[in-house]
């Protein structure tokens, strides 16, 4: 079976795990020959390929990235686009398509599905907010880069006396700041689930200021206050039409100087959070969902997307999955709250 694999939208640690599992088990256990299309959605509607062959994943596990490349193209915001990606996939005998990727990559993953082409969606997406998984690759370590610069920033804030005011990414989604939050013992959480109540969050900084210490806050970066807009650091949108965001950090942290009178800085660990090292539960879920596509591609599945369910692999409809953005509950971000201030 001739089998191809891209990566989609933005990259995070795990995506090399994935490749190697698919392009290991497909040719080991299969003897398929694995197309690797660079950059995506792009490599398809340009027919950009490469020879993933048992040499071209050796020693790529540990590696952050993606060695496909990806990119942001997609072919239904391009005028025949969708034609051209079906007819280059059949002129390339492709059989079956594993992509790996978000909402955005698996929505036309959907639809070529729908369209014909053989489809087993692999999730990724760094914000773990992919409906139909209870964890995405990536999220575990983005979570325990964010702790690290959080378990630093209480020593340099206690010792200048002022708040630091950490912004994650989280557009929609405030996984990363909840379990990065918690973890590294932040005083306030801020997500865009629950619009935030300015006094309430200058209440909690003087309250951690009077007990002798200084306050860190962990902000997404789409969190936004009551009767509030998200901070936008450009008016640009992406071929999905996503607009990029930021600037809420350091929106907060003028405001918590303004009205406690103690100096406040803002970090914003952007991509931090997506570069180097898998950590080793990501790793092994990148692998397992690798090896798990290659078992549905053979089962002559289509139009499913693989998922962690408990400790189990199983697999879910690729339009279940991508249907509605799985977000932080209610009932977990009151655990948060109770160490607030």
């Amino acid at each position: 079976m001739r089998i191809g694999i891209l990566t989609g939208g933005g990259d995070c640690p795990g995506l090399n795990a994935v490749i190697r599992a698919v392009v290991r088990k497909g040719i080991g256990e299969h003897g398929d020959e694995i197309v690797g299309f660079r950059d995506g959605w792009r490599g398809v509607l340009e027919s950009d390929t490469v020879t993933m062959d048992l040499a071209a994943v050796r020693g790529i596990l540990p590696r952050g990235g993606t060695v496909l490349g990806t990119s942001r193209t997609n072919p239904y915001a391009l005028d025949g686009g969708p034609e051209r990606a079906m007819e280059n996939l059949r002129t390339l005998g492709i059989d079956a398509l594993v992509p790996i990727g978000g909402e955005d990559t698996l929505g036309v993953a959907t639809k070529l599905a729908e369209s014909g082409m053989r489809v087993v969606g692999v999730p990724k997406t760094i914000d773990n907010d992919l409906d139909g998984t209870d964890y995405t690759f990536g999220f575990d370590t983005a979570v325990g880069v964010a702790m690290e610069a959080i378990d630093r920033l209480h020593t340099t804030g206690d010792s200048h006396h002022r708040t630091l005011v950490v912004e994650v990414m989280g557009r929609h989604a405030g996984w990363i700041a909840l379990h990065a939050g918690m973890a590294g013992g932040a005083n306030v959480i801020l997500i865009p689930e629950k619009p935030f109540d300015v006094d309430a969050v200058v209440k909690h900084c003087q309250h951690r200021f009077a007990s002798g210490y200084s306050p860190i806050l962990v902000v997404s970066e789409g969190a936004k206050p009551k009767d509030g807009d998200l901070m936008l650091s450009t008016g640009e949108r992406d071929a999905f039409g996503h607009v990029r965001l930021g600037g809420i950090g350091a929106a907060l942290a003028s405001l918590i100087e303004e009205r406690t009178g103690r100096e406040a800085r803002a970090v914003v660990l952007g991509h931090i959070q997506r570069g180097g090292t898998p950590s080793p539960f990501d790793r092994v879920l990148a692998t397992r969902f690798g090896l798990a596509a290659v078992d549905a591609v053979h089962d002559g599945q289509s139009g499913v997307m693989v998922a962690l369910r408990g400790t189990d692999i199983v697999r879910v409809p690729l339009s279940a999955a991508t249907a509605e953005l799985k977000l932080v509950p209610p009932e977990r971000y009151s655990e948060a709250e109770v160490f607030f201030g």
